[in-house]
């Protein structure tokens, strides 16, 4: 990667990460990062499964660790 895009790609995941900790997601840069790339690779529906069931599963059991997602 070139430094001009790898600059580019930082300073994204940067003000993702500003968004994500405005709305209080209590998503960190790594899961961010899988997150976007598996957006870029056109996975924004499977993104979405995941993200809805880690929250449902976060609203059912608020004080253990999330299971291993499943995707549909």
């Amino acid at each position: 990667m070139d430094p001009e895009a790898f600059r580019n790609a930082r300073e994204s995941l940067e003000l993702d990460f500003q968004t994500t900790n405005i709305l209080e997601t209590g998503l960190d840069r790594h899961t961010l990062s899988v997150l976007a790339a598996f957006c870029e690779k056109g996975l924004q529906s499977r993104v979405a499964a995941l993200v809805k069931e880690l929250r449902r599963e976060s609203q059912t059991n608020p004080t253990t660790t999330p299971a291993a997602p499943t995707f549909p």
